[in-house]
């Protein structure tokens, strides 16, 4: 979240700020800022009823006779009684203040684009050009059912729409991309983890997620404070939650594999066809504690990390820069790698990368300390999509198709794959 003080000095910066991430809230910034104005009215109420409950109390013991201390005491009550009041009000201003805060998005970079998602930037495109087929490419599904790949009616039976199972070579293609990742990833100096799939609610919202509600994407258990994590990114941001770190010790880099849940709420149509976007999936994610100075930089290392990645698969993509109306609250720049995907007949969102700068760290509590200056200060947190396998299949399966039905293994998968292509079962 932002810093209280900088959004009652920078009101009108936040409102249209807010304004061109499609989040009015004029209205909010305004009760907050007068909200501010009682906070700091009633702060001076409670400490100087504070002040003076501390004199009288040293006044007792100096009393000349039994009727003065008495008196003395019925003052103090008086006085502690008012202060507990104003102490109250006090939680109760800054409870409110708390909940506007939360829902005020980050600020954005100055060249982010501006406007809906079609205002989204293309920055460039990928080593591997769109390839023009001489047959008709089928869809991934298509291509997983004559190959055996992939049971989605098993699925549905088990788990409902949008579980599935893997098989065969899909099985040791998720491992491959998997090793495939974490490899190149620890060559770059990440710590290689494996996350929990659950997080506490105060976990998830820390890192901005919606941990109940209708507008939830997260899978909560019942009777308890935990929900199924919607990327590692929840589970890797939580791991330093009210700690300090040491400023020598930053940059932080970490590669997470988790499994994924997501309700996918409001999902329909196309996108919901076979792997595109589905409740459970598996992910490698890249995660950085930065200092503020580094956090820039560093975006910019986390997707040239991606495009390495599927320049080395060989997956068609363009980089776009994504436009303040589809930046995610927390977000305060964000790249998207969008892949060909010939069965769709489109560019389809395949890894995604984000600076947060302070706003995941000021809720979570994370701060560094330097040495020989007082005081702390909030890190900054980054995540980027290094691998997220659904969609990595998808776009395999579609762009290495061949006109006998095969599917051809990419090159820097075959070694933990075993073939160098996938033929049709008889």
């Amino acid at each position: 979240m932002l810093d209280a003080k900088f959004i009652v000095e920078h009101a009108e910066l936040v409102k249209q700020n807010c304004r061109n991430r499609g989040v009015p809230a004029d209205a909010e910034v305004d009760r907050f800022v007068q909200l501010e104005a009682q906070r700091r009215t009633k702060q001076a109420e409670w400490d100087e009823l504070n002040r003076q409950a501390n004199q009288v109390a040293k006044q007792i013991g100096q009393a000349k006779d039994a009727a003065q201390q008495q008196a003395l005491k019925e003052r103090g009550r008086q006085l502690r009684e008012a202060a507990a009041q104003a102490k109250s009000a006090l939680d109760a201003i800054q409870q409110e203040m708390l909940q506007i805060q939360k829902r005020i998005p980050n600020m954005t970079h100055p060249d982010a684009p501006v406007g809906d998602g079609s205002a989204n930037r293309i920055c460039r495109f990928g080593r591997t050009p769109v390839r023009q087929f001489d047959f008709p490419p089928l869809d991934h599904v298509q291509l997983a059912e004559k190959l055996d790949l992939l049971d989605l009616e098993a699925g549905a039976r088990v788990a409902g729409h949008g579980f599935y199972f893997l098989k065969n070579e899909a099985v040791l293609l998720e491992l491959a991309l998997q090793r495939y990742a974490v490899g190149e990833l620890q060559k770059e100096g990440f710590t290689l983890m494996i996350t929990p799939d659950l997080a506490r609610n105060e976990i998830l919202e820390g890192i901005g997620f919606l941990p109940r509600g209708p507008e939830t994407q997260i899978y909560s258990i019942e009777g308890t404070d935990l929900g199924l994590i919607a990327t590692a990114e929840i589970t890797l941001g939580g791991m330093f939650a009210d700690q300090i770190l040491e400023a020598e010790q930053l940059p932080m880099l970490f590669a997470g594999i988790s499994h994924c849940f997501r309700t996918e709420a409001g999902a329909h149509g196309r996108a919901t066809r076979g792997l595109y976007r589905v409740h459970q999936f598996t992910k490698v994610e890249m995660f950085a504690f930065t200092l503020p100075d580094q956090s820039d930089s560093m975006l910019e290392r986390f997707c040239e990390l991606e495009c390495r990645l599927f320049d080395g698969l060989g997956i068609p993509y363009r980089v776009i820069d994504t436009a303040t109306g589809e930046l995610g609250g927390p977000a305060y720049r964000k790249y998207d790698l969008e892949a060909w995907m010939p069965g769709r007949g489109e560019w389809g969102e395949i890894t995604s990368t984000s600076n947060c700068t302070d706003y995941q760290a000021r809720r979570l509590g994370i701060r560094y300390r330097s040495k020989g200056e007082k005081g702390t200060r909030f890190v900054h947190t980054l995540n980027g999509t290094a691998i997220a396998i659904s969609r990595t299949l998808l776009a395999i399966l579609e762009n290495y198709q061949q006109a006998d039905g095969s599917v051809v293994i990419p090159e820097v998968l075959r070694a933990w794959v075993g073939k160098d292509r996938i033929e049709p079962k008889r």
